[in-house]
Order: structure tokens, then sequence, then C-alpha cells
């Protein structure tokens, strides 16, 4: 019995042991490598971008709005939640101040470290500690992983925490009747929809492999679901009612979906982002949003990537498979040579590759959840096939990627068996 009582308690240890060293890791590279001095070109744009313009204009007094240069007005070009966590930083410690800065790249590293968390569980449920333990201490000290907490203001690795708490809750529904998972469930997609609304490519399938596993089991979900579909509304409907009174019609939390579409896709279209046709680059865009007004600009945007797509749709897949191949792959790099364009995309596609390997050996060995981690990464990117890529973007779903590539390196096959941890 005494045996029993310790080994949850090293086992915790482990854990936050983990992620104290991912912490210290990441605010020590902060501090020592500067990345908080950012570049004040651009009024310091690159301090948070959209989302620092909008957090400056909240700490202003100017309401949700602002995304670009200029007064122009209240936006929905990007969800809430991150923008309003910077404007409290601006307001406490300055706007665009190096202790702002400091603060809130902290911050990303905590969500960073805390991730750390979620993969543990996720590996002892899907896979065993072993796999559990590296995948996390992989994500711990890894630089491409260190790079986004430690020199982005944006929502990335919040993101990342949040998908990997909804996976690992998604497992857990299979098995548990009580209310309460299913109103955090509810709950996480709600927060995660207003942080980065793109996650919820993945709630469909969640949902239907959750209902589908509950259904073998012969387990009511009705009651359950109508439960977490409440919370969830619970928690955007106070955004989508100020986009109504905003703007005077229904806006799924962010405005700018058709905007993206035509950046990916319109004369010139390559498969990368045209960036130089974005309000912040080019100031004939600029002055075209200030004039039509945010929804005006983004539905003639939209209506643009629109007719290049129905004029050749075999263009538009061709298109679209160049992006799924920068996405997990790398971009290109117009200004670098080949052998160097592979240096630079060489642990993208790498970890692709090896994330891939290790998928197909948990569906073949029939792990716990497997099908789930399909559906991840079949679901999430959609959205970045059909517009344009960025190595940022895979961050949300690296910690499962972790947990696939561990697996694959690592496992035997099923001859040395799984522990499944509750």
């Amino acid at each position: 019995m005494a045996q029993s009582r310790r080994v949850p308690k090293h086992r915790l240890t482990t854990g936050y042991g983990i992620v104290l060293v991912a912490l210290i890791l990441r605010i020590g590279w902060i501090l020592l490598a500067h990345t908080y001095r950012f570049k004040t070109v651009d009024d310091n744009f690159g301090f948070g971008f959209e989302m620092g313009r909008i957090g400056r204009s909240l700490a202003l007094g100017g309401g949700f709005g602002n995304p670009f240069d200029g007064i122009t007005g209240p936006t929905a070009w990007e969800p809430p939640l991150y923008p309003y966590l910077i404007a409290g930083i601006f307001k406490v410690f300055g706007i665009y101040t190096r202790a702002s800065a400091i603060f809130l790249l902290c911050i990303s590293s905590i969500f960073s470290a805390l991730t750390c968390i979620p993969i543990l569980l996720i590996g002892k449920r899907c896979f065993d500690e072993r796999v559990a333990k590296w995948s996390a201490w992989a994500w711990a000290v890894l630089p491409p992983v260190i790079f986004w907490c430690t020199r982005w203001v944006w929502e990335t690795s919040l993101a990342a925490l949040l998908l990997a708490l909804i996976f690992w809750l998604t497992l857990n529904l299979e098995q548990m009747n009580g209310f309460t998972i299913w109103a955090g469930w509810g709950s996480l997609w709600g927060i995660a929809a207003l942080t980065n609304t793109s996650l919820l490519a993945f709630l469909p399938a969640a949902g239907l492999w959750a209902g589908y596993q509950r259904s073998k089991s012969s387990k009511q979900s009705f009651s359950r679901v109508l439960l977490a579909a409440l919370m969830f509304t619970l928690c955007i409907g106070p955004w989508l009612i100020r986009n109504q009174r905003t703007f005077g019609q229904f806006i799924f939390i962010r405005s700018n979906f058709g905007a993206e579409l035509r950046l990916g896709n319109g004369p010139g279209a390559t498969g990368t982002w045209m960036d130089y046709l974005h309000p912040t680059k080019n100031p004939e865009q600029l002055e075209l949003y200030q004039q039509m007004g945010e929804l005006a600009y983004v539905a003639e945007r939209k209506r643009e990537a629109m007719t290049f797509i129905r004029e050749d749709y075999g263009r538009f897949l061709w298109l679209s498979s160049k992006r799924f191949a920068y996405y997990w792959g790398g971009l290109p790099q117009p200004d670098k040579t080949l052998p160097q364009t592979l240096l630079k995309n060489s642990w993208l596609f790498a970890t692709s590759l090896l994330a891939f390997w290790g998928l197909w050996r948990a569906i073949r060995e029939q792990r716990p959840g497997a099908w789930l981690l399909l559906l991840l990464i079949l679901s999430y990117p959609t959205i970045y096939y059909i517009t344009f890529a960025h190595p940022r973007y895979r961050h949300p779903i690296e910690p499962e990627i972790a947990l696939l590539i561990v697996y694959g390196l690592t496992s035997r096959g099923k001859s040395e068996g799984h522990e499944i941890q509750d």
C-alpha cells in the first residue's frame, strides 16, 4: 500500500521537474539572447503585429480595433483573447516597452512549459511511460520548440497548450460519464475558439470520435453533448453579441477569412503567402481597407479569390498540393540556394516524415487514440492547404507530433506491451 502511494508522487514530481526545466530554459534564453528587443521600425509593428496593434488600441481606450496603421475603427480581424492579454500587459508595463515584451514572452514560455503536462498524460494514455517522458523532455529542451514562445508575441504557444489539453480530454470522454469533464471539454473549446479559431477544424472530428467510442460501449452521450455545447456557447456568446452589435451582422469570432484566402489565391499565386498584398505591407490595400471598411474589404477580397479559384479548379488543386508540401516540408526560399533551402527546411521535413511513420505504426499496432491522432493530422491543417502555409501554423499540433516521433523511433511493436494511464 505504501509503495502504491509513492509511485504517483514520483510521477507527479517528474512532471513538475520537466516543466521547471522547460521554463528555466525559455526564460533564460529570453534574457540571455535579448529576444525581447523587438525592432522599432514601422512603429513597433513586429511587436505583436496585428494583435499588438489591437492591444495598443485597447490600452489607449480606443476599443478593440485599429489592427493596422492609423485609426481604422472596430475590428474582428483577430480573435479577442490574446489582444486583451496584450492590452492588460501594456496598461501595466507600458505600450511596446521592453518590460511588456519580457512579460509577454515569459507568459508564452509558461504556456509552452505547461504543455509538457498534457504531453505526459496523452503519452501515458496512448502509448507508455517511456514515450510520455521522452516526448515531454523533447518538448522541454529542443530549440525549434522554444523558438516560438521566446521570439513571438502571439497566441502560438497558448494554442498548442489548449489543443493538447483538448486532445487529452477527448481521449477521456470515451470512458468517463461525469458531467464535469464534458463541461470542461466544451469550455476549453470555447477558450480555444477565442484564441485561435483555426483550432475548431478539429472539433467535428473530436466529437465524432468520442461519440463513436462511447456508442461501442452503449454509453449515453446526448445530455453530455448538450452540456458541452452550452458551455461552448457561453464562452463565445459575448463575443458574437459584440460582433453583431458592432458590425450589424453575424460574424463568427473573426472576420478576415476572405482576405486570407486572397493572399494565397489570385494572379501570381505560387502556393506561398502573397504578403505584398497585405494591408500592413501594401499602402494601396490599406487605403482600400480604410475606405471600404473591414467587412466590405474582406468580402471584396474573398470575391476576387473565389473568381480566381472558379476559373481553373485544377490550378487551385495544384496550388493546394504545393501548400500541403510547404506545410509539412517547409517553405521555398527564393533568396537562398537549393542546399541552403534544404538545410533550412530539414528539421520540419524530417520531423514530418518521422511523425507520419509513428502514426502509421500506432494505427497498425492499434494503440489507444491512434485514430484520433490521425483525425487531428487530417483535420487541423486543412485551412492552410487552401490559404497559405507557415512553419508557425504547425506548432499547435506539435505536442502530438512529438509523441508520434518518439513512439515511431522507440517502439518495438506490440510485443513490448503498453500501459494505459487514466
